[in-house]
This record gives structure tokens, sequence and C-alpha cells, in this order.
């Protein structure tokens, strides 16, 4: 916190304050075993043995060691042994860009437009020199992240949670936009969080598509539940016409996220791989596409930590808290909510596991959660070995 003798309008007083504050902060051991490891800057270089079974999708035998080894490597990307040498937080907001360079404790209020991005680029150091990190704002950071993605800087986008707790952290409860400006730059500096990878357009158009697939569908169910709370009438009328509109959008849509993958060999692939699993259907497999380009990728404990399936310890000395899951991509867990509960009656394998979880008089919250997890494990291992789902040729075990 500052301090009363200090003047509190100096931003460089406040960077000083807070790299003081930062660096007086005892680092928390990490215990082994423990599933929170965000703290760890070396990059663990052995493979992981665990790999699972290349004979079945549903396999346990990942969590035994194998001699084959794992191509996906354990702890964090490779990339994070890049070395900086500046780091930069911008606040965006709809009109302006406030941006703090560090180590130099420079700052920038920049307007957000061409002109803007232009000075930013000639502050900027050179290209793969410089990390800069953003928060994620409902899309207004979209362009600049784009462009700053195009002249090859390292751009990290984080949670406003995040940073927010990282200043409380620091003893810094004022917030303006110089001043969030200041801790992003201090949050990259300290924990250096993995830049994005820049992505194709068609992957960047199929987001859009769906991501305003799920606003029409919302509108069109507030606007059903309104048709039923109203009598005849102009109303009844109007919603009506509403309803009809919003179904020809819905329909034009997806026609257009069906050309869209058709025109991709590898999206035809994978999404004939997601549709063979039984209770997987055409929205889901598209979801997947979209918000979790990542499948096949990562592992069974990495995938359903990025999609919010992980369960998550709640211990503190003698208290074993109940586990639960939280965070991940909202969008995901929803498609594979749907699609478990139609698994449950048709896949033979999610059934088996339902029916044994149902036995040990498991609530219907966790026995769903559980067969969403082991659903998206099924389909990361399909889309990793390129096969798809056939339980004669490829036998499951549970």
């Amino acid at each position: 916190m500052l301090s009363k003798g200090k003047k509190t309008g100096s931003i460089k007083v406040i960077r000083k304050e807070l790299s003081g504050a930062a660096a007086q902060q005892p680092r928390k051991k990490i215990a082994a075993g423990d599933r929170l490891t965000l703290g760890r800057r070396k990059t663990v270089g052995e493979l992981d043995p665990g790999c699972t079974d290349r004979r079945s999708p549903n396999s346990r035998r990942s969590r035994q060691r194998m001699r084959r080894p794992s191509s996906q490597s354990q702890g964090r990307d490779n990339v994070m042994d890049t070395k900086f040498d500046t780091f930069v937080g911008i606040d965006v907001s709809k009109k302006r860009w406030d941006a703090h360079l560090l180590p130099a404790g420079k700052s920038l209020s920049l307007t957000a437009d061409s002109r803007g991005l232009q000075e930013l680029r000639n502050t900027l150091a050179s290209a793969g020199h410089c990390l800069v990190v953003v928060e994620a704002t409902g899309g207004l950071e979209k362009r600049l992240v784009a462009e700053l993605l195009d002249a090859g800087h390292r751009v990290a986008r984080v949670n406003p949670r995040q940073a927010r707790d990282f200043a409380r952290s620091l003893g810094q409860l004022a917030k303006t936009d110089k001043i969030d400006a200041m801790v992003l730059a201090l949050f990259a500096e300290k924990l250096q969080p993995a830049p994005l990878e820049k992505k194709p357009e068609n992957q960047e158009q199929l987001e859009e598509l769906m991501a305003r697939r799920r606003q029409l569908v919302q509108m069109q169910s507030a606007e059903k539940v309104r048709l039923h709370q109203v009598g005849k009438g102009t109303v009844r009328k109007s919603i009506s016409r509403m309803l009809d509109e919003l179904r020809d959008q819905i329909d034009e849509i997806n026609a257009d996220i069906a050309a869209l993958i058709e025109d991709d060999d590898k999206w035809n692939q994978r999404t004939a791989q997601l549709a063979s699993v039984p209770g997987v259907g055409q929205v889901t497999s598209r979801t997947l596409l979209a918000e979790l380009p990542e499948l096949g990728r990562l592992n069974r404990q990495q995938i359903a930590a990025l999609a919010g399936l992980a369960p998550l310890n709640r211990d503190s000395g003698q208290l074993r808290g109940r586990r639960s899951i939280w965070g991940g991509r909202h969008p995901v867990r929803s498609a594979l909510y749907m699609a478990a509960v139609t698994a449950r009656r048709c896949n033979p394998v999610i059934r088996r596991f339902a029916d044994r979880l149902a036995a040990k008089g498991k609530s219907f919250k966790v026995l769903i959660t559980a067969c969403m997890r082991k659903l998206l494990v099924i389909l990361n291992t399909l889309v990793r070995e390129g096969t798809t789902w056939n339980p004669q040729k490829l036998p499951i075990t549970t």
C-alpha cells in the first residue's frame, strides 16, 4: 500500500510501491501432487509416460506408467522459456487504450483507432521480445489482439477477475484505467501468462457464427415463454411474427455453419469422428469445433480442466471439503450436458458408467457431471487417435 508521505497521483510511485509489495509477498510452496501449479516457472522437460491406451478410447491405463511416452508435454509450454525484454499491460475501453510498459515505467494513453495502434507499435519493442497482457472485455479487445498478433508480438488475454485479485494481493485497492494498465504490466512481468495462438480466419468465423446461433436460440426461448403468457390479440401476433423471423435466421445461420465446415477437410473428418459417438449430435460436434479447438492435443486431465469439468479440491487442515467444478468454457459444458443426458440412454459405455454411480448413491448432478467428463475424454481420445466410435473393433473397457 502507498505510504502517507508520498504523492498518490504519481504512477511511478505507485509502480514502485506495487513492485516492492510484490517482492515482499512470500512464494507459496506447492505440495507434491497438488493440482495448483500456476506458479511454476520451470518447464518440465520429460513427457508424460501415462498415455491413454491406443486400443481403447475409454481405457483408464493412462494413470499407469507405460513404456511408450506420450506426445503431450507435462507442465508449462516451451514458449514460456522465452526471455522477454518488455512487459506491457493495456487497459482496453471503447474509445481509449491505456498502456504501461515495464521495466521502462512508461505510460501511454492512446485512442482506440488506427492512429493509436500505429503509435503503440512504434513504442513497443521488437516482435518476439515483448509480452502484452490485456483483459477480456467482451470483445472490445479483439481488434487490438489481432493487430498485435499480426505484428508478431506475444499477447496474453486474462480474466478480469484474475487481474483484480492480483491487484488486491499487492494491496492496490484503487482502480483507474492507468492503474489497471500498470497492474496488468506487473501481472505480465511476475506471472508471464501463456500467450495466445493466432487463430485461422475460418476458426474465428465459426466461433462468431456459433455465438450468434446461441443468441438467437436464447431469444427464441424467451419469445416462446412470452407467447404462453399472453392471450389473443396484437401482442400474440407480434410474438408469432418474431418467432417466425428468429426461426428463419437460425436456419440461415445453420446453413452458413454447415457450408463453412464442409469447405474444410479437417473439420469434416473431425465432425465424423465426434458424431460417431452415440449421444453426440450436430450441435455438440459444432460447438466443440468452435469452442474447443484444443480437442485431441491435450491429455485427459488438461482437456477436462479446460472445459471446466475437473473437480477442484477444497481442503484445509483436517477439513476435507466437497469437490466441485468451477470455471472453464460454459458453451462447451452446456453442449456436453445435453449430450451426456442423451448418451446415458443410448450409449452403452456411458449408461453402464452412470448405472454404477447411481448404485453408489450419487446425486444426479454428480452423476451427469461425471458422464460429461467421461464423454469428453472419449471424444478427446478419438480425435487424437484419428478413429471413430466402433465398439466391435475397439472394445471399450469400463
